[in-house]
Formats: C-alpha cells, sequence, structure tokens
C-alpha cells in the first residue's frame, strides 16, 4: 500500500464541524470497495451483496477474524461502512479512500446517536444492519493516515461519532450501485 502525507491534528480538528453536518436520514453512496485478498483494493461501481458471502468477490469471508473462537469470520463485521467527509479530511484524495479498508463510503451520519445498534439502510435492492461490533483505527490505519488520525477517530467524540466507521451485516440481499441512496429505515 502506498504512504499518503499525514494531516495534522490541527487540520483534523478544524475539518470536524463539516463532518458533524452530513444527513441524517438520506444519503448517498460515494465509493464501494472490493478487497479480494489482504492490502487488494478494487473499487467498483455495482456489486452484489449476499446474505453468507458478503459483498461478492470480498476476502470477508475466507479471511476470517482472529478474534472468532473459531476463526471464522464476523457476522457483525460482514460490511464496513464509512463516512465519505471522514475520509476526505483523513486521505486528502479520492485516490486514497480505499486505503481506509472499508467497503462502503457513504455521505451520512453514521454517529451513535444516529445509527444506533440495529438500526437498517437500504442502499440499491439491500438493507444492512449496523451492529454493536465497534469498528476501530488499528496500527494499519495509523500507518496509513498518520498517529493524529488514528488519536482522533479513536477520541471519545471520534467514537461517538463513528468517525472509524461503523460494521454492518447483511439482512436483505441485493445489488448496490455507486450513487444509490442510503436512506436510513
Amino acid at each position: 500500500m502506498e504512504t499518503i502525507a499525514h494531516v495534522p491534528m490541527a487540520e483534523l480538528e478544524a475539518g470536524m464541524e463539516l463532518i458533524r453536518q452530513s444527513p441524517k436520514d438520506q444519503g448517498i453512496l460515494k465509493m464501494i470497495v472490493r478487497r479480494p485478498s489482504e492490502d487488494d483494493r478494487e473499487i467498483v461501481h455495482e456489486v452484489e451483496l449476499h446474505l453468507t458471502d458478503g459483498l461478492v468477490g470480498d476476502n470477508w469471508k475466507t479471511r476470517g477474524n482472529r478474534h472468532m473462537p473459531d476463526g471464522s469470520a464476523n457476522p457483525d463485521a460482514q460490511i464496513t461502512v464509512m463516512n465519505v467527509r471522514t475520509i476526505e479530511l483523513l486521505a486528502q484524495n479520492q485516490q486514497n479512500w480505499a486505503l481506509a479498508g472499508d467497503q462502503l463510503y457513504v455521505d451520512l451520519d453514521l454517529s451513535a446517536d444516529n445509527l444506533p445498534p440495529s438500526t437498517r439502510l437500504s442502499i440499491g435492492t439491500a438493507v444492512i444492519e449496523v451492529t454493536a461490533q465497534p469498528h476501530t483505527g488499528c496500527s494499519k490505519f495509523s500507518a496509513r493516515f498518520g498517529l493524529d488520525a488514528l488519536k482522533l477517530v479513536n477520541s471519545a467524540e471520534g467514537k461517538q461519532l463513528h468517525l472509524r466507521g461503523i460494521n454492518t451485516r447483511i439482512i436483505q440481499p441485493g445489488t448496490i450501485h455507486t450513487g444509490d441512496t442510503v436512506r436510513k429505515l
């Protein structure tokens, strides 16, 4: 993975107001990223969401999860969603969004107040549900976006706003496209 210039904390904090202004009930799916293998990213404009396989062509199921007792994929972390205003601030360029490792990038308020666990979102013909599984920054995130970015997303406010994103699971399979409306149900 390439490295990018890290945004200093003062600039990150200055960008918070724009993130707080994200739409509450209806937004737009701005990017879909499929991860065929570790550290590989494919930006796609249409994809199927499958109940047991997740985002078709993604490695979520085959990669598994070291925190699961049997090492299998965590069904509560089937699809990861990140706010585009956050990734725009951190990545500084849309070409770098996929470095975050999330699958869906949306212009929607992902905060705990707006999207508590069990909230459902319709996208295209699919429906996903927010899970209680935390989605936090890690060493890879820090290496790609900087220590200040990691501190911001893992801060109390960062966690409340879900700056690092949210975990979801697929409730209704279907097809999604870049540009689809993301609607809170």
